[in-house]
């Protein structure tokens, strides 16, 4: 059991998935900090307030955190359309890659082929 664990770990998709994860938390704590730092004062020039954050709406008892939703919405905007943009170079890069090449196997064979047709033409 040990051993399959061990192959488990190994293999290349979950070691890729395990930097995935990384590299998108510290992505994401980025982001958090873009949305907070930059785009917060700038949307605070235009509603009067200095952050989001603090947009609370009241009803009764009941509180709304408005602002922290909007954040939250920002920065979920921000991570998807930067996946999204690399989902798409990915893809295209794939693309090109799935190309078949002609290797010098199918060169020589080719050779042949269009030799054969010649000769039987020539008769």
């Amino acid at each position: 059991m040990l051993k399959e664990f061990k192959d488990f770990i190994a293999k290349g998709n979950v070691m890729d998935l395990a930097v995935g994860v990384i590299i998108g938390s510290a992505f994401t704590s980025i982001v958090k900090s873009f949305t907070a730092d930059f785009i917060n004062p700038i949307l605070g020039i235009f509603t009067g307030q200095i952050g989001l954050s603090s947009f609370v709406i009241t009803v009764g008892k009941a509180k709304f955190l408005v602002g922290s939703f909007i954040n939250d919405l920002i920065n979920f905007l921000i991570i998807a359309f930067v996946v999204f943009l690399i989902v798409r170079t990915y893809n295209r890069l794939a693309k090109r890659d799935t190309t078949p090449k002609d290797t010098k196997t199918d060169t020589l064979l080719g050779e042949i082929r269009d030799l054969l047709k010649d000769q039987q033409n020539n008769k």
